[in-house]
């Protein structure tokens, strides 16, 4: 496991973000396996990853639980903890800091982060007051570092940067959302504010673990030996910034290929980054849906259907995965891809030839069951 400096310590370069610990099967609630769970954090200490991340609302608050029992067998100060506080879901911020206290069996928090800023959070935090107990707290030494998580727009997070001097932010930060999101503005953000940043989503949630054929064989062609998820790691090792690169890790399976590729410093050459990004784009128009918003297709259709909009949720489910599916919920649209009747009126008229009735029920048939 390689290490990078972070202030007067040293972090791992992989950290354990508890976020996608195996479940038990078959409960209508998030229930982690114990047993299995606890097999991967043992590994993960053995092999030197000293950076665990939750949060206070992953599995309903048993994930923080978890964590605190998991690690109770090591030395406190072998490893770190990073958990949140999320203002919507308790706002009473000193309940919560004491019930994860509780809940971790700890004393103190290492890296404690103001949870997921977004553009309609942001004066909450603001007006709240949690940021200057959070700050009193760190005085006390119950937190060691304070920092944020954001899914915030760049002007919001540029804006919350220059509120307080933090210790460092955690953002999404992978080679698809460079090129085809905000990251690189966000990136540039932070360290032009010199903010040590934590990595999440490295891989989107596993979507760049499968990719697309095409894509994979572009990868596969300069490196055969090298997963694709090694691939999107490597990317993020070129930039010096990143202090933690959080991977959901759900299986030994996948922390051992990860650990593989923790195990040295080697990042992406200018060439191999050219070749990622071409794999990038494959990728991207492989898996999208070539909708020019011509809107042919909504005269006529029987259910009143917002296909375009429609279409551009399948688009961002096809890249993100299926929680991008509540975007759904947001579309003005008198019609749902649930009340599509396969009338084809609409693949008829498409100039693209897109087969509309395939999609909406491809949509249906993946909807969460929360929307």
């Amino acid at each position: 496991m390689k290490y990078k400096k972070f202030k007067t310590i040293e972090v791992s370069s992989l950290g354990m973000g508890n976020m996608r610990l195996p479940l038990l099967p078959n409960t209508n609630e998030p229930i982690i396996d114990r047993s299995s769970a606890q097999d991967i954090i043992d590994v993960a200490v053995a092999k030197g990853i000293n950076y665990f991340d939750t949060a206070y609302v992953y599995q309903n608050g048993d994930s923080e639980k978890f964590t605190g029992e998991s690690l109770q067998k090591h030395p406190r100060e072998t490893y770190y903890l990073a958990t949140k506080f999320h203002i919507l879901a308790n706002p009473n911020y000193k309940e919560v800091f004491e019930t994860q206290l509780q809940r971790l069996q700890t004393d103190y928090i290492d890296f404690y982060l103001i949870h997921a800023l977004a553009d309609h959070t942001y004066q909450s935090y603001i007006d709240s007051g949690c940021i200057e107990y959070f700050l009193e707290q760190k005085k006390a030494g119950r937190i060691k570092y304070l920092g944020f998580s954001t899914h915030a727009s760049v002007e919001t997070l540029i804006k919350f940067a220059d509120y307080h001097d933090w210790d460092f932010t955690q953002i999404q930060l992978n080679y698809f959302d460079w090129k085809y999101g905000t990251a690189k503005q966000e990136y540039e953000v932070l360290r032009d504010r010199n903010i040590p940043i934590m990595v999440m989503e490295p891989v989107r949630g596993g979507r760049l673990v499968s990719l697309s054929p095409t894509a994979r064989h572009i990868l596969n062609k300069v490196h055969p030996e090298w997963s694709t998820a090694s691939w999107a790691f490597r990317w993020l090792k070129r930039f010096p910034e990143v202090k933690v690169i959080l991977s959901g890790m759900s299986t030994l399976e996948q922390l051992n290929e990860n650990l593989e590729t923790f195990a040295d410093n080697l990042a992406l050459t200018d060439e191999e980054d050219a070749v990622l990004m071409k794999a990038c784009d494959a990728f991207r128009k492989e898996v999208s849906v070539p909708c020019t918003d011509c809107r042919y297709c909504c005269e006529g259709c029987p259910p009143q259907i917002n296909i375009p909009a429609v279409i551009e949720v399948y688009n961002r489910f096809k890249t993100d995965g299926v929680w991008a599916l509540q975007k759904l919920k947001a579309i003005e649209s008198e019609g749902a891809p649930s009340d599509c009747i396969g009338c084809e009126l609409c693949s008829t008229i498409c100039p693209q030839n897109i087969d509309i009735p395939s999609l909406m029920q491809e949509l249906e048939e993946n909807q969460p069951n929360s929307i």
